[in-house]
């Protein structure tokens, strides 16, 4: 069975402008990582096949160096395109950072969690105003952040953002991302 995320990347590519930069990369963790760490590329992390179609567009046409990674994962609708991450829930007890195709387990294993539920489907630029607004909002500085990468890929700049804000991190990677009883389970644990 062909994944839906990468019939996405197939059916866009040859539109794009040559000149867009633009690299994809289908599960490909050492990438992700690699890119991720490069300040000079844009990373966009998309959840949903029609996401992918309009983020390699759009970076083509921007003329971006971006670098999209896709998974075999996706979310069941799309969302629309937000500049930073888009705020999904509202909630008090903490803030979840969901990254592309996590935002499904995320909500579902969270639904009677008093969590604010932010989406990211692009990191890099990362969103430090929108993350540092829900933390503030929040009754408790307590951020989990669930991507489909290898843990720690946007660890450090959570960090980096909350540095003069008091707080806990949880890190879940592709690995724990996507069993939503391990994930709910994991996020319980966590919360004080």
């Amino acid at each position: 069975m062909q994944s839906d995320m990468l019939l996405a990347v197939a059916e866009t590519l040859p539109r794009t402008p040559s000149d867009g930069g633009v690299v994809v990369g289908y599960g490909a963790l050492e990438e992700l990582s690699r890119f991720a760490a490069d300040p000079r590329w844009t990373l966009h992390v998309p959840g949903h096949p029609d996401e992918v179609r309009q983020t390699i567009l759009d970076a083509g046409h921007r003329g971006e160096r971006a670098y999209v990674h896709v998974t075999a994962e996706a979310n069941a609708e799309p969302r629309a395109a937000a500049e930073g991450f888009a705020r999904v829930r509202d909630g008090r007890a903490g803030v979840v950072l969901a990254v592309g195709a996590t935002l499904d387990p995320v909500l579902r294993a969270t639904a009677d969690l008093d969590l604010a539920v932010l989406y990211a489907r692009t990191l890099r630029p990362f969103d430090e105003i929108g993350l540092r607004t829900a933390v503030l909002a929040a009754d408790h500085a307590d951020v989990v952040l669930a991507e489909p990468g290898p843990t720690g890929t946007t660890a450090c700049h959570v960090a980096a953002t909350l540095v003069h804000v008091p707080h806990r991190l949880l890190t879940l990677d592709g690995r724990n991302c996507f069993e939503e009883e391990g994930l709910e389970r994991a996020v319980r644990e966590f919360l004080r």
